[in-house]
């Protein structure tokens, strides 16, 4: 669905007024839609779409995701949280899982940045490089 500039223009500065701190407020974006629902202004299905685009993208960055072949000590996971709070901000919710597929190392995401320091990953680079 195509969106017209000033749907995006409306998206944008709805999104910019749902944050508090840096960070998006749930009830404020949910006061937001409410209104808009209400009042139905011109395009206000656009407007929604890309309100909704803007959020999802504010969430994700937000969200990291660190997995590791075997489970982490401890003090692993709090030097991870810790370099990647410093790099994303503390607002960053973290979460640790195991993938033995990893063979070893780590893969962390954050978003749409992906770290992929895992064995499986240089195996299989090794292997495309012949």
């Amino acid at each position: 669905m195509k969106i017209s500039k000033q749907a995006q223009r409306d998206a944008r500065q709805l999104f910019r007024s749902c944050l508090v701190n840096g960070r998006l407020d749930e009830s404020r974006a949910r006061q937001a839609v409410a209104l808009l629902a209400e009042r139905k202004p011109r395009g206000f299905v656009e407007i929604l779409s890309r309100l909704h685009r803007l959020i999802k993208l504010d969430i994700e960055l937000h969200t990291a995701r660190v997995d590791s072949a075997v489970a982490l000590p401890a003090d692993v996971q709090a030097q991870v949280a810790a370099r990647l709070k410093g790099i994303y901000g503390d607002g960053l919710d973290l979460s640790f899982g195991q993938d033995a597929a990893l063979i070893g190392g780590l893969r962390i995401q954050v978003g749409s940045d992906l770290y992929d320091g895992s064995v499986k990953t240089r195996l299989e680079n090794l292997e495309q490089s012949f």
